[in-house]
């Protein structure tokens, strides 16, 4: 149970009903009536005076009515106990006012509009350009096909062994629902904003982080549609100041639903790392990640066979507790680069439940060398292009 301060017992607590009188004062664009009367806000959730909702907008015009976003984020700013508010629009083609012949642009830079393309549309030119993160050179998704496979604990080690290699190195937690990166850096407490508005990332072990469990606390269950999803997962990886970064790992929720999505149409992703199992139950999961990439036309960077093998702590005995080398098969069924083998052992767990991960707590280990190794490869791929390099920037 969190113990409140004493500034947040001076604070008084926030209601829905506050929140959504306070965005009766804001003018809709009709300039007739309100957002709240209008029915454009949803979602509204609030956790440790944080308040988290979005507006529904025509796709057509989303672009210019960014500034109805933030008068609608400063009118629930100055309710009494409010200690911020993340503020969404959500695109939606439904709500235009005329037929649109074609996708609504995507606009570039700190735009939190999002129009939903159907799943596998084909690009569009112009429309489908996918707007960079200033700073960052290659941004590097770590995904599975499903749950339970070692995922979070491999791309937070993958970017600290990125980083011992020499490489500047973020990490994007982009589960929503079940965000692990937190815990597994050991870092707490709420980010700062930069004049209001950019988000400074937490940083530990020289690895800068941004996440929702930043956000919210531990226990609070994220119950979001996706449009409010990917919203808050774009705003989380544009409105952060990252710096200059060789590569930003994405961790990916488990699965090929709607931040996967996201992820592919929206984002110049340089390439995608599978972790899966040796199990064949994992691998069938794995193939349809690997197929969602294929199909939105990310690189597969490679596979990484995790949990290969367990070696006995106390007499060095290997055990194939599910199996050996189905991920390698599979890399080889498919074409794509087989990256390394990552063993289960006591230390890995362990170090990941107190937050210090083998790659730093360890760093001259063979575990910690099979990362390296890992990193290594990925890097090449990178850096040789043969992986896609993220585009130039686009302001407006």
């Amino acid at each position: 149970m969190r113990v409140k301060d004493k500034q947040e017992f001076d604070m008084p607590d926030v209601t829905k009903n506050q929140v959504l009188a306070a965005l009766g004062k804001v003018r809709s664009p009709d300039l007739e009536s309100d957002l709240v009367t209008r029915g454009m806000v949803s979602d509204v959730f609030i956790s440790d005076g944080k308040v988290y909702f979005s507006i529904t907008v025509p796709a057509d015009k989303a672009r210019e009515l960014e500034p109805l976003r933030i008068a609608a984020e400063k009118a629930v700013t100055a309710v009494p106990g409010v200690k911020g508010a993340l503020v969404t629009l959500t695109a939606d083609r439904k709500a235009s006012s005329a037929p649109q012949p074609s996708p609504a642009p995507q606009s570039h830079g700190h735009s939190h509009a999002a129009a939903h393309a159907p799943a596998g549309a084909p690009s569009r030119g112009p429309a489908n350009v996918k707007a960079g993160v200033p700073g960052v050179g290659a941004i590097v998704a770590v995904a599975s096909g499903k749950g339970g496979v070692g995922k979070s604990t491999t791309a937070v080690n993958f970017a600290l062994a990125l980083q011992a290699n020499g490489l500047r190195v973020g990490i994007l937690d982009a589960d929503i629902y079940g965000p692990s990166v937190p815990r597994l850096l050991k870092i707490s407490g709420r980010p700062e904003q930069i004049d209001g508005r950019l988000i400074k990332p937490k940083e530990n072990y020289g690895l800068k982080a941004m996440s929702m469990g930043f956000l919210v606390d531990e226990e609070t269950a994220m119950i979001w549609r996706g449009p409010m999803v990917q919203s808050a997962l774009l705003q989380m990886l544009r409105e952060v100041a990252w710096g200059d970064l060789d590569v930003l790992v994405v961790d990916m929720p488990p699965g090929t639903g709607d931040v996967q999505l996201t992820m592919a149409q929206q984002v110049p992703l340089a390439g995608a790392v599978i972790v899966s199992t040796p199990q064949d139950l994992a691998l069938i999961d794995a193939r349809k990640a690997v197929t969602m990439f294929r199909k939105v036309e990310i690189p597969l960077l490679g596979i990484v066979e995790n949990m290969s093998y367990f070696l006995a702590p106390d007499t060095g005995k290997r055990y194939d507790i599910f199996g050996h080398g189905g991920a390698r098969a599979e890399a080889e069924r498919i074409g794509v680069p087989f990256l390394g083998e990552v063993p289960l052992t006591m230390d890995i767990r362990e170090r990941s439940d107190l937050g210090t991960p083998i790659v730093h707590a360890e760093p001259d280990s063979e575990i910690a060398g099979i990362y390296k190794d890992i990193a290594a490869k990925v890097w090449a791929q990178l850096s040789e292009g043969t992986g896609r390099k993220a585009p130039s920037i686009v302001f407006e």
